[in-house]
């Protein structure tokens, strides 16, 4: 039996990444799950008794959303473009102006170098490859990230599609007895990881929102495509929100030392307002779980896995506190 252990921990562990897509998958499973039976519900004529089936409804869901995504970009990537295009003229004028600060200040030591320079270098000075080695890990590592994103979203089709057989076959393993309470409980568990989806979104809008504007006032250009690279960073725990702040800061630099002084001020104010106050809040208020509970959930997964890690640690939080206060219920009614 402990050799069995061990091979199976093995091969747990080998395969680890392949149950991480699926741990992820299953997680928006049951978060959309709730919407596509509220969509199974309708029907589809207004005379009609046929509903939707399960399948045309995770479609609909599908197509709603890629809806969503579209009319949200119509609204913000043609401004986002033309400012885009203008930082992209200016980049070789920001970069002189951003070493001349740097020299000028002490902090950057040598002599001038160009923009390209400064890129056939980095990668060389920094691990030892070639720029075009540099730019094959770059698309490697996009191109499967893709692979990886589009994985989740048949895997998650199918777990949807599937999830009543899938759910009996789990109810099984239990005594008859005991079945109706263990439904309950994955029924709990269903509305807190798809409130754990809409805090999410609500997170990334807010502080999409609020940094295009404190930018604005700021009189930063180009704040519209700052704004939402701040807001896709906030989908990023830990590491996101402070990559999403260079951009801004490197933009500042090219105006003055004051604009600087601002934005890092505004983005380490919004930061901390962010993760002491705001992700606590939201995610307290959407999927039940205390904020002490979602920052110390946020540590232990930053630090076990890292960006992902942290960005599933309050759903899996929220599973977990479930599950106990169901084993202290138990514990209590046995006593």
């Amino acid at each position: 039996m402990a050799a069995c252990a061990v091979v199976l921990l093995w091969g747990l562990y080998s395969v680890r990444d392949v149950l991480l897509l699926i741990y992820i998958s299953g997680l928006f499973a049951v978060g959309f799950s709730p919407i596509v039976r509220l969509i199974e519900r309708q029907r589809l004529l207004p005379v009609g008794t046929r509903r939707f089936p399960r399948w045309l409804a995770i479609l609909v869901l599908y197509v709603f959303m890629l809806g969503a995504l579209v009319g949200v970009g119509m609204m913000i990537i043609p401004p986002v473009v033309d400012q885009g295009q203008q930082l992209w003229k200016q980049k070789t004028v920001m970069f002189e102006t951003a070493q001349r600060f740097l020299h000028d200040h002490g902090i950057l030591k040598g002599d001038y170098i160009t923009l390209q320079q400064a890129v056939e270098r980095a990668p060389e000075a920094a691990t030892g490859t070639t720029v075009v080695s540099t730019v094959f890990d770059a698309v490697r590592g996009v191109v499967g990230g893709i692979v990886g994103f589009l994985t989740i979203l048949i895997l998650t089709f199918y777990l949807l599609v599937d999830s009543r057989n899938l759910q009996r076959t789990f109810l099984r393993l239990f005594p008859s007895e005991r079945r109706p309470q263990v439904d309950a409980i994955t029924r709990t568990i269903t509305v807190k990881v798809s409130a754990w989806l809409g805090g999410q979104a609500l997170l990334g809008a807010i502080i999409g929102i609020t940094s295009a504007i404190g930018l604005w006032l700021m009189g930063i250009p180009f704040f519209y495509v700052l704004a939402l690279i701040s807001a896709i960073g906030e989908l990023i725990p830990v590491v996101g929100p402070i990559l999403s702040a260079i951009p801004a800061v490197a933009v500042a630099a090219t105006v003055s030392v004051e604009k600087v002084l601002l934005v890092i001020i505004f983005f380490v104010v919004q930061q901390q307002f962010e993760n002491h106050v705001l992700v606590p809040k939201v995610m307290s208020r959407q999927v039940g779980v205390s904020p002490v509970t979602v920052i110390v959930a946020l540590l232990i997964g930053g630090r076990l896995l890292g960006v992902v890690g942290a960005l599933l640690a309050v759903p899996t939080a929220a599973i977990v506190q479930v599950l106990v206060a169901e084993l202290l219920d138990q514990k209590e009614k046995a006593s």
